[in-house]
């Protein structure tokens, strides 16, 4: 059910910074039209940090509606407060999600038995399957293997999305938690290398402005056709690098507004894209094929 190409959603906003719930959902059927096969709504790059929580419930409310059982909904649930993740958990169960994305907690690095119970509580809380989303570059912390492993023993938890960069980590996940874990990279660049280290697909930024690529490499990649997924590797990699060149989801958001997908709005502290990374993305966009 959690493979291949799934989608980091962004959260279009009007140039006022309220959500555009419109495009938000013409988004989300356009990803569908195109082949994404997952649904990720408020996470990091929905910029689920400066949402309020009755927003972050609404995406979720409309990512479930629009979906209408298509594809799978991971809806994003994580915070720093296992009080308010918690609330969100419960939340994504009531709304219809198949799943919840929870990140591990930011800020107030606490400690492997910390993190333990945290998800825990969290597991325990809501009978829906629970990914545990490892991004040490955001959180500061980074789960380990081992607390990893205890995790997955719980029937609730049933995988990561690893944003560590670290190619030797699926292997130990892997061993430790057992072939039916699922996992699934965060991290754009590596998406094909992470699966032949154990992984089944990617939850993606680049998805958002080239769904369709992203979703055909992967199913090249599933069905042995490993020169092609390559192939389709390499064209995105210029995509990949515009879309990093300044902190996510900046330039993604603007690639997306030169696709008619809501405007390149980002709340503060996000500030507008620089005009050097804006003319790298378009062209990347060209170079790609997603622009004349």
């Amino acid at each position: 059910m959690f493979r291949g190409s799934m989608v980091a959603l962004i959260s279009p906003m009007r140039s006022d910074g309220s959500l555009d719930e419109k495009a938000f959902q013409e988004l989300v059927e356009w990803q569908i039209t195109e082949g994404t096969e997952g649904l990720v709504p408020v996470g990091t790059t929905g910029e689920s940090p400066t949402l309020s929580h009755a927003e972050h419930k609404r995406l979720v409310e409309l990512c479930v509606e629009v979906a209408r059982g298509r594809v799978p909904v991971m809806a994003g649930a994580g915070s720093n407060s296992t009080a308010e993740a918690m609330d969100f958990v419960k939340h994504a169960k009531a709304a219809g999600a198949d799943a919840t994305l929870v990140v591990t907690p930011y800020y107030n690095k606490p400690t492997q038995e910390g993190l333990y119970l945290h998800f825990k509580a969290l597991a325990d809380a809501a009978d829906l399957p629970l990914f545990i989303y490892n991004i040490p570059p955001r959180s500061v912390i980074d789960m380990s293997v081992e607390t990893m492993a205890r995790l997955a023993r719980h029937p609730n938890i049933v995988g990561v999305k690893d944003a560590t960069a670290n190619l030797a980590r699926p292997l130990h996940t892997r061993r430790a938690c057992g072939e039916d874990f699922i996992q699934l990279s965060g991290e754009d660049h590596t998406a094909l290398s992470f699966n032949a280290a154990g992984g089944v697909g990617c939850i993606s930024v680049t998805a958002n402005v080239a769904p369709r690529l992203c979703a055909e490499m992967h199913k090249a990649w599933r069905e042995g056709r490993v020169s092609e997924a390559m192939g389709i590797q390499d064209r995105l990699v210029p995509l990949h690098d515009a879309l990093f060149a300044e902190t996510s989801p900046g330039p993604v958001k603007y690639a997306a507004s030169l696709l008619g997908k809501g405007t390149d709005h980002c709340r503060l502290p996000m500030a507008p894209v620089s005009e050097p990374v804006r003319k790298r993305v378009r062209e990347a966009m060209v170079s790609v094929g997603l622009l004349n």
